[in-house]
């Protein structure tokens, strides 16, 4: 009579389980049914989480051959199951092939009416005037700190005077892009995606395609061409910025000459430089928003997973902008070698 009752829930199930159920949703008490002779082999075993001692069948499926206990929704033998590393990695080469296809539409927007010029102006100037404080900031005191450490080393060699060459090149080459870039990721990445998905959790991007509003062209497009247009000017802004830096600290703290230390700043600066400076910005800005907005448009699970895409949010474009900055630097090296 138990053992009846055990293959009745397990067939009730059966619908659940072939229309693609996640397994673990399924109880373990309804993991396992009797293999039954070919005639009837749709009836397969399954036994691949822990059952209650209660389960009458358990013995009987100790006793069958390993190659019977297969699961109900696959068909796999159970010694061919995926393990966690290859779950692990479908699931990572399947969100990136969703962030490719969700960048792509994103970009191909722009190109296609209707456009929003009225969102591209708000969210410029939430990205663009929002966040110049910290960029400004963050700048001046690091070429300060650029300004302190070559000085201390330089000076064991009497060569002070290349203290502007050395913050210059490398405030305008890396430290400005990818400073400027961590730092709007921190404040941008993070807002795009808590926005986003409080408004996916809210079914508000329901009710916008229930009106016949296309969610990627009023809300992503414009975060990602305002995203990159304005962390070109911000790159600039703290260039000039760690410039004037180290020159204060160079002239008030170290009691150099300030003439020199900004006329070694300007002519050592070359055409190959200004541009490497001025590429490796439009690529953070794209990763910056593209991320933002992603994780923030896949968003589930209430508040909990609010919190969650914001936080993957920032994780993943503030080391993306590390490494496309590792890359392009390569790149941009072999094709715009210094004179």
């Amino acid at each position: 009579m138990h053992l009846n009752r055990q293959m009745q829930l397990i067939e009730n199930n059966e619908t659940a389980l072939n229309c693609g159920r996640p397994w673990d949703e399924i109880s373990a008490y309804h993991r396992v049914i009797l293999a039954l002779p070919p005639a009837t082999q749709h009836r397969r075993l399954v036994a691949t989480g822990p059952i209650p001692p209660s389960c009458d069948i358990l013995s009987m499926h100790e006793r069958l051959p390993s190659n019977r206990r297969v699961r109900v929704n696959s068909g796999i033998p159970a010694n061919k199951m995926a393990t966690p590393i290859d779950r692990t990695a479908k699931r990572v080469v399947l969100t990136v092939q969703d962030y490719s296809l969700f960048a792509h539409r994103a970009v191909m927007n722009l190109f296609r009416p209707p456009r929003y010029g009225s969102e591209f102006l708000i969210q410029a100037d939430i990205i663009g005037v929002g966040s110049a404080f910290i960029v400004l900031l963050s700048g001046f005191f690091t070429g300060g700190v650029l300004a302190l450490q070559s000085a201390a080393t330089l000076s064991e060699f009497g060569a002070n005077g290349l203290t502007g060459r050395f913050v210059g090149l490398t405030m305008i080459r890396e430290l400005g892009p990818v400073l400027t870039g961590v730092m709007v990721a921190g404040r941008n990445a993070s807002s795009m995606a808590s926005e986003l998905g409080s408004m996916v959790v809210t079914e508000q991007i329901d009710a916008m395609r229930a009106l016949g509003v296309d969610p990627m062209r009023k809300l992503v497009t414009p975060r990602l061409f305002a995203c990159i247009s304005m962390l070109f000017f911000l790159t600039i802004l703290a260039d000039a910025f760690g410039i004037l830096g180290g020159g204060f600290v160079t002239v008030v703290m170290n009691h150099q000459d300030g003439f020199q230390y900004f006329s070694t700043a300007w002519e050592s600066l070359r055409y190959p430089d200004i541009v490497q400076g001025l590429v490796k910005p439009l690529f953070s800005g794209f990763i910056i928003a593209s991320i933002g907005c992603f994780f923030g448009m896949r968003t589930s699970g209430g508040t909990q997973g609010v919190g969650r895409a914001t936080i993957q949010a920032v994780v993943f474009s503030s080391v993306s902008i590390i490494i496309a900055d590792f890359l392009l630097t390569q790149v941009l090296l072999s094709l715009l070698a210094r004179a």
